[in-house]
């Protein structure tokens, strides 16, 4: 093990061996990225994180999940900041843990937009990510770990343990990729037609219209099917759903 690895306390050792053993332990589920997100977090000693999935056919990250951020603020990204991410969109093709840095020069990043009305209003202001693939190169999930301007930026231990774990992360990630994609077989056959209905851009009462019920019958079927599939506004949803209904890529 590379010896800035060794810079670890006796309870960071313990938090690295319980993150490889659940991302080992073969156990696929939707949420997997979100329940290891806080460990993570203070592995690297940082306060902040997040965790996406790049989606090729929709062209946007999706599945995202928070570690200490403002849920506000997380959709903010899902919905408009995403497509002004200076950030992840240079980092995601290298596969390797990477500070933000590397993305562009500090200057040039508090000077922008993405940092201004995103960033920024959570505190985040060092920051290092890491962007997971299958075997056959497709994304199956990020880390994108973030500490406050107070703080002592990343450094080699942290790039190294990220690396160190990428592989347990790729594993576990594609494994759930199944899990995740078969996720609207728990729907409702209801709920079922309500998110089909999301995924193709139709508003509340187009679909009560069509599917010939009420307008708070439509919202109680949407908000169902949300919480089943773990997805914090409807854009996501549509994507969960579209995920899951496309012909597989090779």
């Amino acid at each position: 093990m590379p010896s800035a690895i060794y810079d670890m306390s006796a309870s960071e050792l313990a938090q690295l061996a319980d993150i490889v053993h659940t991302l080992a332990g073969g156990d696929a589920r939707a949420g997997l990225r979100a329940q290891v997100l806080p460990g993570m977090a203070r592995l690297l000693r940082c306060q902040f994180g997040a965790s996406y999935r790049w989606d090729a056919a929709a062209r946007r990250f999706v599945d995202g999940a928070g570690y200490n951020m403002n849920p506000v603020n997380l959709r903010a990204y899902d919905e408009r900041h995403q497509f002004r991410d200076p950030i992840s969109h240079r980092l995601r093709p290298l596969r390797r843990a990477a500070l933000v840095d590397e993305a562009l020069g500090r200057r040039e990043l508090e000077h922008s937009e993405f940092y201004n009305d995103f960033l920024a209003r959570d505190g985040l202001h060092h920051g290092v990510n890491i962007y997971f693939a299958d075997a056959r190169g497709r994304d199956v999930g990020d880390l994108r770990l973030w500490r406050a301007a107070g703080a002592a930026d990343f450094g080699e231990r942290d790039l190294r343990l990220l690396d160190l774990l990428a592989p347990y992360f790729a594993r576990a990630l594609a494994a759930d990729e199944p899990a995740r994609a078969g996720a609207a077989a728990r729907l409702s056959p209801r709920e079922q037609q309500v998110a089909r209905l999301v995924a193709q851009g139709r508003g509340d009462r187009e679909i009560a219209r069509e599917l010939g019920m009420a307008f708070t019958t439509v919202r109680t079927h949407l908000k169902h099917a949300m919480e089943k599939l773990e997805c914090a506004n409807r854009t996501a949803l549509a994507a969960r759903w579209l995920a899951g209904h496309r012909p597989p890529q090779d």
